[in-house]
């Protein structure tokens, strides 16, 4: 317990002194918000890597697709490497960068409103981020409960409100900086601890090749694979289509989440973007590929702790945990920060993303006339402090709809934005009617089967969701008013701009 309790002292107080460090740079909006567009590529990498990967992903998704899927369910960190990663660095990166520079939007909704020379379009854009970011918050703090419960077994309140309180602490004095550079440190704990891990619970299971040998003699769902042994360890598992849409919603949704898109805002120049491309690739691969990988041994540890006693159906949540109550002392205490230091991360790019698009694109120049650079600041560290309060209330009692809203704000929210934003960046033909329906698919199809529950998953909803955005804004874009030439020309201008640069960079032939 002493062991523990050093780790999170230490890790807590490391997190503060980043923020009191970072405050010279969370003095202008720009400053506080993309970190003053000047964040190199190590800190850029690792704040979009674990702002990617919560308590969420290591506790709930890998338990509950590891038990699903089996060591299949490994796809599934790959595809967050490579598509939500890598490609999503490689298309948006550079352009985002450009663009959102040129326009001079500081958020997803912002950019909305100029790319598409629409105020309603960039206050619907804000709405939907303030609706689905808020749930998503509170989920964030769920993957702690079982751990610290295991760990500590002090009340999970106490967890979620120290949490809380520490990362509105430093979020607030440092802004974007300091949620970076925490970001970094909190993404090196998590690459160590993931590491240990995997390596500690295949050691109890006799190893990985014993552990893949007894996984291999468990039968599958008979309704899926009639039941044949080996199924669990097999290429692709007992369910490859239902895993599929498990990848494209947790791989294709980052290129629509303004938290996520955010980070390119910040990020300084060329070699930040192409170094930044290989470590957040690789940190996903550790990270994302680790956890369901770990995941996939799940069913090794059948035990009817993990068991509802009324309804006798799996606790998904309580896989993980159960699988690291038997390591030492020391790992546990790892593994709690690890799981802190993702939740942390996540959490502060959350709120900092709500409260900006609150301040930047609902209240200014609307409710509140006028707002100096100062006053925008203020209003900005005050409303981190009301999402984050919001969100404890709701994670301390999630009612139901809560619970379901947390399931599918990662398909409304790519539902809706991804297409205009993807297409934004590189078809000048795209017209505001097609943004319009985007956000009217990507809602309306999840929050409308959150209801009636046609789409049976709804990961698989949310997946839809995506794709559904893809096809619909090009269609409606065919069929409605054209933009104003003249005026996409200028935004698209800022590609063609001439820069100078070093020949180890290119090899042009004169």
């Amino acid at each position: 317990m002493g062991i523990k309790i050093v780790l999170l002292i230490v890790f807590f107080a490391v997190m503060v002194g980043v923020g009191m460090y970072s405050r010279k740079h969370a003095t202008s909006v720009d400053g506080f918000v993309l970190g003053g567009r000047s964040v190199g590529p190590w800190l850029t990498a690792f704040a979009y890597g674990t702002s990617y990967f919560s308590a969420v992903v290591f506790v709930g998704y890998a338990g509950q697709f590891g038990w699903k899927y089996g060591l299949a369910s490994t796809w599934i960190g790959l595809g967050n490497a490579v598509i939500g990663s890598l490609l999503a660095w490689v298309v948006l990166g550079r352009r985002t960068k450009v663009m959102t520079q040129h326009l001079k939007s500081k958020t997803m909704p912002d950019f909305f409103g100029s790319r598409y020379g629409s105020d309603a379009l960039k206050v619907t854009a804000s709405v939907i981020v303030f609706v689905f970011l808020i749930p998503y918050t509170a989920s964030v703090y769920n993957g702690l409960s079982r751990l610290f419960g295991m760990a500590f077994h002090i009340p999970y309140a106490y967890c979620v409100i120290v949490m809380a309180v520490f990362t509105a602490v430093y979020v607030i004095l440092g802004g974007y900086m300091a949620t970076a550079i925490n970001d970094f440190i909190q993404g090196m704990i998590m690459l160590v601890g993931i590491v240990a891990v995997i390596a500690a619970v295949l050691s109890g299971q006799g190893g990985f090749l014993q552990a893949i040998q007894t996984m291999a003699q468990i039968p599958s769902d008979v309704t899926i694979t009639q039941g044949q042994p080996g199924a669990f360890t097999s290429f692709f598992g007992p369910d490859p289509l239902n895993l599929l849409g498990v990848v494209i919603l947790t791989s294709l949704g980052t290129w629509g989440l303004p938290q996520m898109i955010g980070k390119f805002y910040a990020i300084k120049d060329e070699k930040a973007i192409n170094t930044g491309t290989v470590i957040s690739t690789l940190f996903a691969v550790v990270i994302s590929g680790g956890c369901y990988f770990l995941g996939g041994f799940g069913r090794l540890f059948d035990n009817p702790s993990i068991y509802n006693e009324e309804t006798g159906a799996v606790i998904f949540d309580s896989i993980i945990p159960y699988m690291l109550s038997t390591l030492p002392d020391i790992l546990i205490g790892i593994v709690v920060v690890l799981v802190l230091s993702a939740s942390m991360s996540t959490l502060s790019s959350l709120v900092l993303t709500s409260s900006s698009t609150m301040t930047l694109d609902l209240l200014k120049d609307r409710v509140m006339k006028d707002m100096s650079e100062k006053k925008q600041v203020v209003v900005m560290q005050v409303l981190i402090v009301f999402f984050i309060v919001v969100s404890v209330v709701i994670a301390l009692n999630p009612p139901t709809f809560i619970a379901q809203l947390m399931g599918i704000s990662w398909g409304a929210l790519a539902g809706a934005f991804l297409a205009p934003f993807l297409y934004g960046l590189y078809w000048k033909k795209v017209t505001a009617a097609a943004v319009w329906a985007s956000f009217a698919t990507g809602v309306g199809i999840t929050v409308s089967n959150m209801f009636i529950g046609y789409i049976a998953s709804p990961i698989n909803a949310g997946a839809f969701a995506m794709i559904a955005g893809l096809v619909v804004v090009p269609v409606v874009s065919l069929f409605t008013p054209k933009p104003d030439k003249a005026r996409v020309d200028e935004i698209f201008e800022c590609y063609e701009e001439k820069v100078t640069i070093t020949k180890k960079r290119s090899l042009e032939v004169n």
